[in-house]
Parts: C-alpha cells; structure tokens; sequence
C-alpha cells in the first residue's frame, strides 16, 4: 500500500471561483508542487498516474458531516471528464450524481449540523478506456448509521424516506403500507 498526496481542503459555505474550466486547464498537465494544493492537483496526479503506470488509482475524500465531501468529489469527477475529453464531457459528474436520488432518499437524514446529511459512505468508481477517456461510472454505497432508524436524537429525523411515504400515504399506491402522519406514526422505516 502506497499513500500518496494528502491536501486538507476546508468547506467555505460558499462558491469560490477557484472550480471553473479555466483552473481546471491551469492544472492540467503540472507536476505535483508547481502549483498551489488544490483538488485538481490531487486529481491530476491521480490521472498521469494512471496513464503512465497503466494502475488503477484512488482518491480518498474523507470528513464530518458538512465539510463538503459530495463537492470535493463532484469538482474530481468534473476534472476527469475534463481532461480526458470524454465524448460524455463536462457533465459526467452531474449524471454520476443525479443516478441515485433512491440510495439519497434512504441514506440522508437530518441531523444538529445538516439537513440533508449522508448517513453513509459511497464508493464511485469511474471507469477509463485505453486512451483515458471516461466511459462509465459506477457508485456504490454503505449505510453506516443503522440506529437512525429506531432511534433519533432531539432535534434529528429518521431518513427523509420515512417522511416521503408518510406523506405519500394517501396516494393509491401507498395505501396498502397502513401509513399516517409521520407524528403520529409509531412504525419505524426499516
């Protein structure tokens, strides 16, 4: 096991035009150290990493709730389908993310800290052809936090799924699941 670059990234509440297409071809084909830390350069000495050595490549994003993870990983997805020049482009990221709103649903929960908090961990594996383009991607994910469906600390909800079907209960197709109100409901989404 070799461990590479480690770059501490901090969550600033708010946009920074340090993300855009111009930074992105700023980094592009530098070496690790010719510019400052950022993203991109982990990204970029992942992907010359892979081209030159033929290895598949890891990028670990790690944190506390709200540190601004899901968007660390979205601004990597958007370099990689930047710089390989994939035929899918500049939106792979938008499609890698937008494929799971049902594992979303299950797995975020409202918490003291974020409203729309993942309770669990997501592996994305993006797949390159021989020339490095991106032609797929495949996202896997892991519930960490299995007490949150019978118990939540004050102030924190159960996962938004309990509370979409409660508030579907009425629809013909919910009928059958003998749901009310989630207030009033003692029975826990399993």
């Amino acid at each position: 096991l070799v461990v590479g670059i480690i770059l501490v990234a901090i969550n600033p509440y708010k946009q920074l035009p340090i993300y855009g297409g111009a930074i992105i071809h700023a980094y592009s084909g530098q070496n690790m150290g010719d510019m400052d830390p950022h993203i991109f350069a982990v990204a970029e000495e992942a992907y010359k990493q892979m081209a030159r050595n033929n290895k598949n490549q890891s990028i670990i994003v790690s944190g506390e709730s709200g540190a601004g993870k899901t968007v660390s990983a979205r601004y990597t997805m958007r370099y990689f389908a930047t710089v390989s020049k994939s035929s899918s482009n500049v939106h792979v990221e938008d499609k890698v993310l937008a494929s799971n709103p049902i594992t979303e649903a299950v797995g975020n929960a409202k918490t003291t800290r974020n409203d729309n908090s993942s309770r669990f961990g997501k592996y994305t594996e993006i797949s390159f052809d021989q020339s490095y383009q991106i032609i797929g991607a495949n996202m896997r994910t892991y519930l960490l936090e299995k007490s949150r469906v019978v118990f939540q600390s004050e102030n924190e909800r159960n996962y938004h799924i309990f509370y979409q079907l409660c508030a579907s209960a009425m629809q013909p197709e919910f009928k059958h699941l003998k749901l009310g109100r989630s207030q009033e409901n003692n029975l826990l989404f399993m």
